[in-house]
């Protein structure tokens, strides 16, 4: 199964992939589009990564990799926008991503790999032990900006 990082070319792509994610979102204006699209990608440490169906983005996550001065100076990586197109799930394009994301941080001599997701259903929380994340070894805590 392919998997690659995303490029500025990817941009259609990825918008519908996270419009898959949140259907409910706004679509951005195409200039706000393509200046976060092009901010993301030169942003040291992150990466997208694809997986591709018959040529075409089925899959996606972000992976962002940052220094940490504890651990001997290892990185910690954090994994979001984990999502793959209704037609194409239970397929493996999701696991094929995340396992590409996270060889990449284990190169990168990340000492763990944070993810988390707001899916209530088992069989989500379940494909996420099988890639290999482990639940109940931190309390993880999400802080939101107010409404305007």
């Amino acid at each position: 199964m392919p998997v690659r990082l995303a490029t500025a070319a990817d941009l259609p792509a990825v918008l519908d992939l996270m419009a898959a994610l949140n259907p409910d979102d706004p679509a951005l204006e195409p200039d706000v589009a393509h200046e976060t699209w092009a901010r993301l990608l030169a942003q040291p440490g992150v990466s997208v990564w694809l997986a591709e169906a018959d040529g075409v983005p089925v899959a996606s996550c972000t992976l962002i990799i940052v220094p940490n001065l504890t651990r001997g100076a290892r990185a910690y990586a954090l994994i979001e926008n984990v999502v793959t197109l209704s037609s194409h799930r239970r397929q493996g394009h999701a696991r094929a991503v995340l396992d590409a994301a996270l060889a990449h941080a284990w190169q990168a001599r990340s000492y763990k790999v944070m993810l988390s997701t707001s899916a209530r259903d088992p069989g989500v929380v379940d494909f996420y032990r099988r890639c290999g994340f482990r639940d109940g070894i931190k309390t993880g805590f999400v802080a939101t900006a107010p409404v305007a």
